[in-house]
């Protein structure tokens, strides 16, 4: 007897015993809930015989997925470029004189960094806050607030939230802008 095909049939039985352990391992995790051998798939009494019906089930309870439905279909949510948005797009043509702190299209806000202009004190400033509720040009779309800040000599500074005429007075003026440019999309879709 030689060595070499000594090694070789060791190697052949570790090679046996650990696909035989791994059969096992498979065949013993198809075992159900109560215990109780079963064969992945389901039981066939539980799901309608019609392909068309058992589909719809399978939809309905997040099972699947059809292909033209993805293509087509509606999305579950939409993100459009910023720019296709009349709200958005008015929103920052109005308040482009501000510096801008942070915008979320996604999120739906537009904060601007304090602001004062050269006419005013120099130890006042204001901030704007835009929320968009929703994407339809309408009054209840947008939901702004003003915040003025009043700072005296010493560094103490008093924030405050205005409710003055600044912010209906943006309001309407993004509303309007929101509109002509809802307008002009209306007519350029008619001559495409």
């Amino acid at each position: 007897m030689n060595i070499k095909n000594i090694n070789f049939k060791k190697k052949g039985f570790f090679k046996n015993y650990f696909f035989i352990l791994v059969l096992s391992l498979f065949i013993f995790s198809c075992k159900g809930p109560d215990g109780k051998f079963k064969l992945p798939g389901g039981d066939a009494r539980k799901f309608p015989a019609d392909p068309k019906e058992r589909v719809k089930k399978n939809l309905e309870e997040g099972r699947g997925f059809q292909l033209n439905k993805m293509l087509d279909g509606p999305k579950g949510g939409v993100f459009d470029f910023a720019s296709s948005n009349e709200l958005w797009r008015a929103s920052l043509d109005t308040i482009d004189f501000m510096p801008l702190l942070s915008v979320n299209y996604s999120g739906g806000i537009i904060v601007t960094d304090w602001y004062s202009s050269e006419e005013s004190l120099s130890n006042e400033s204001v901030k704007i806050s835009i929320r968009f509720l929703t994407n339809e040009v309408r009054a209840d779309a947008l939901d702004i607030k003003v915040f003025n800040r009043k700072c005296n000599s010493n560094s103490n500074c008093i924030i405050s939230q205005v409710n003055d005429e600044l912010a209906p007075e943006l309001k309407k003026q993004i509303l309007k802008k929101a509109t002509l440019y809802k307008k002009e999309a209306k007519e350029k879709d008619k001559k495409n």
